[in-house]
């Protein structure tokens, strides 16, 4: 079959593609997924770093 003739190199082809597959479903799963909230802190930091490009 296309040449291979030892199972474990099957075997390694159709783990790469559902290794992929699992990827891509991951990441389907989890598009824009972010829960990252901004806290004070990070408005802070942002009024400094326009201060400082300001001032150069």
């Amino acid at each position: 079959m296309l040449g291979i003739e030892d199972k474990s190199v099957i075997l390694a082809y159709l783990l790469c593609i559902v290794s992929a597959l699992l990827c891509i479903i991951y990441g389907v799963i989890n598009w824009n997924k972010g829960d990252d909230s901004i806290e004070s802190e990070d408005l802070h930091w942002v009024e400094e770093e326009k201060k400082v490009e300001e001032s150069l």
